[in-house]
């Protein structure tokens, strides 16, 4: 099986050859759970087993592909607490993508723990850059190896009816049978080499792809590039460029010759998650810690606790390898004088340049900056002394004097409001605080009539709903120039999360959500900010830039535009979906499709195709759904595929969500993801799309 097992861009260097042997290593769970376990890289160079030393039995596997990246250290809680045991030279914690916890190892020597940390290294890097026939390829390889039970590199007739199952296909013994005979050109009995390669071929046979191809080739054995071109302007509706188009698409896929914290994860880990997904803003409680240090507890159950220099350091090595736009740590400051001075400080000596600590000009904002202006920048949301232009005429001991401008009531009002926060709040902090104030919301008008944008209020989701319902227009216009944050109800102990397209519909820029909960939520979440490359941030549309709008989300009457626009979508079949977790095994799933729209209520809807039975590896449906959309620029779509169970709640098996706006008509393919937003290759759904706009005016 080397041909087909062995990843031809892997060069086998020493330190790989040194895995493939095996090194005894120990694993640790937490300061009292360390145990030894014989890890060895196997000879396809993308799967690392571990066994008990004590029993020798393997205990688990897992392949270079599921391993986001490798930390050397005590980069980990669990790592920490041996720190006096163990020295950081022998220690490293392997990542994983998804909701899978991390694996805490120690070396028996520097040497070795380096060896284990390049080498992986080394794999992740051909793993991550692979094109998707490498990916396919690789996929085959980890099928390979989890049916090849006795491990001889040769698979019976028992192993590939073991392999069926496993990949969702209810198949009858005979056509298996034929199927398996077909592929066994040596007659041997078995498998291996290209005999595997000949029977994975034959079950992933595309008839819908095939006939499609057929249609354009002229012999039926390839597309030239002026029929490539032929049906890219005929079924995918592409008219500029497009010989160029097909010159980029064949040099891309053509020349391959083989894509709560979480649960079980410190809480570092969860904000180190958040940042590389792209998350912008993060929410931290601060509190008073033993030995003057401050501490941040996660949630509200004061079971995990970290110290804040801890969190602030995380946050300066993260906050910028996915995206260079500006984060903003909203502090919720729980510390006594003392410690906030202490909070300040490590701010500034632990982020340095980083923290924004002056406006970008040196003058009062009339407008906040754009993001552009504000790259490789953390800004700090909490409490103020006083007004932005005070700090910037620099602190004194007096409080601050209202301008003659303001009526002697508000005056009043915030002379007190400022001479309380200079009892409970420490200068040094207040002085960290820049574009974004933390005022308490006292009304639309009220903040209309102080025009200044560096303010931000905080509301909670139930009172978001109630402005939304009862004023649904001002708060867009609100939102045309000062930034809104909403947050989860305090009722959610569960970290359960609520919709955040109702406060996108009415343009609030900061929709806080437990990133640590899947769902449907984080699905639209992920759905909307993948439009800008996951950078973080998206432009609304210019209605809702307009302070003087007339956009109500919940009012038909004020949206421009034509009429509504036509969403056509041709659910035609599905490839290799995956099991459902924690199905009985052997069990093979009963896939459906529901396309779901999200976006003004008018236009919320769903529909679904029927069931496919016993078929979660080519499943075809050919049934076709047609959505009406009336404000398009704010509605996403998320195509969820589920195991249908008549007696009980259908299963999750896979979804994708993005925006509209991301949508290409003509025939497309879907690669969904998990559960927690990781992908799945190469499960997906093969779909055609059509979008039909609304005829223009009669000219005469």
């Amino acid at each position: 099986m080397a041909s087909l097992l062995c990843n031809a861009r892997i060069q086998l260097t020493d330190t790989l050859e040194q895995m493939q042997q095996g090194t005894l290593m120990r694993k640790v769970k937490s300061k009292s759970w360390k145990k030894q376990r014989y890890f060895k890289l196997q000879e396809d160079c993308m799967t690392i087993w571990y066994q008990s030393k004590r029993t020798g039995k393997t205990e688990s596997a897992f392949s270079i592909s599921d391993v986001e990246t490798v930390r050397e250290g005590h980069q980990s809680e669990v790592l920490q607490s041996v720190a006096e045991e163990f020295p950081p030279e022998r220690c490293f914690t392997i990542v994983f993508y998804g909701r899978r916890g991390n694996l805490d190892l120690i070396a028996g020597s520097a040497e070795e723990a380096q060896c284990w940390i390049q080498g992986l290294r080394q794999l992740i890097e051909v793993a991550t850059t692979m094109d998707q026939r490498e990916k396919i390829d690789q996929w085959i390889r980890d099928w390979f190896q989890k049916a090849d039970k006795n491990k001889d590199g040769r698979m019976n007739f028992k192993e590939v009816q073991r392999l069926l199952k496993m990949m969702n296909v209810d198949m009858n013994e005979d056509h298996a049978l034929r199927l398996f005979q077909d592929a066994d050109k040596s007659e041997s009995g078995t498998l291996e080499g290209e005999e595997f390669v000949l029977f994975y071929k034959a079950l992933t046979q595309r008839e819908e792809v095939l006939s499609l191809f057929q249609e354009f080739s002229e012999d039926g054995k390839k597309l030239t590039l002026l029929e490539l071109v032929d049906f890219l302007r005929e079924e995918q509706l592409e008219d500029e460029g497009t010989e160029e188009l097909a010159m980029e698409l064949i040099d891309k896929y053509e020349p391959s010759e083989t894509e709560d914290q979480i649960r079980g994860h410190s809480s570092i880990e969860g904000y180190i998650r958040a940042l590389k997904r792209g998350c912008r803003c993060l929410e931290v409680d601060c509190w008073d810690g033993p030995n003057g240090e401050p501490m941040v507890y996660h949630g509200h159950t004061f079971t995990s606790k970290i110290p804040f220099r801890e969190v602030v350091s995380t946050l300066g090595k993260y906050a910028f390898k996915t995206s260079d736009y500006p984060v903003i740590l909203s502090l919720e400051n729980h510390c006594s004088m003392e410690q906030q001075e202490v909070v300040a400080q490590q701010l500034k000596d632990i982020l340095g340049e980083q923290l924004l600590t002056a406006t970008i000009d040196g003058h009062v904002p009339t407008q906040l900056p754009s993001p552009e202006e504000l790259k490789h920048k953390i800004l700090l949301k909490a409490k103020k002394i006083g007004r932005l232009e005070d700090t910037l005429d620099g602190p004194g001991d007096e409080v601050p004097d209202v301008s003659d401008e303001d009526n002697g009531a508000e005056a009043e009002e915030e002379r007190r409001r400022a001479k309380k926060d200079k009892e409970t709040l420490a200068q040094a902090l207040s002085d960290c605080v820049i574009y974004c104030k933390n005022v308490p919301f006292q009304g639309f008008q009220e903040a209309r009539s102080h025009s200044r944008p560096s303010e931000i209020s905080s509301l909670s989701e139930a009172k978001a709903r109630k402005l939304i319902r009862d004023e649904g227009n001002e708060f867009v216009r609100h939102n045309a120039w000062q930034l809104t944050r909403i947050y989860p109800s305090g009722m959610r102990t569960d970290s359960s999360n609520y919709s955040p397209q109702e406060m996108w519909n009415v343009g609030c820029q900061i929709v806080a959500l437990n990133f640590q909960t899947a769902g449907t939520e984080m699905d639209l979440c992920d759905g909307l900010f993948s439009q800008n490359g996951c950078c973080g941030y998206v432009l609304k549309p210019p209605f809702m830039r307009d302070k003087e709008t007339l956009f109500n989300p919940s009012d038909p009457s004020s949206w421009e535009g034509p009429s509504p626009i036509t969403l056509t979508i041709q659910v035609i079949s599905g490839q290799q979906l995956p099991k459902v977790a924690n199905s009985k095994e052997g069990a093979i799933i009963d896939p459906l499709v529901r396309v779901e729209v999200y976006g003004v209520p008018a236009d919320q809807a769903h529909q679904e195709t029927k069931y496919i039975e016993n078929n979660g590896f080519n499943p075809r449906w050919d049934e076709t759904l047609q959505f009406q959309l009336h404000v398009p620029e704010l509605a996403l779509i998320r195509f969820v595929v589920e195991d249908y169970d008549k007696t009980s709640r259908n299963d999750f098996v896979g979804q994708f969500t993005l925006a509209f706006a991301n949508i290409k008509p003509g025939y497309r393919h879907i690669h969904l993801l998990s559960k927690d937003g990781t992908s799945i290759p190469p499960s997906s759904l093969f779909v055609h799309i059509r979008i039909t706009e609304p005829p223009g005016p009669e000219q005469d």
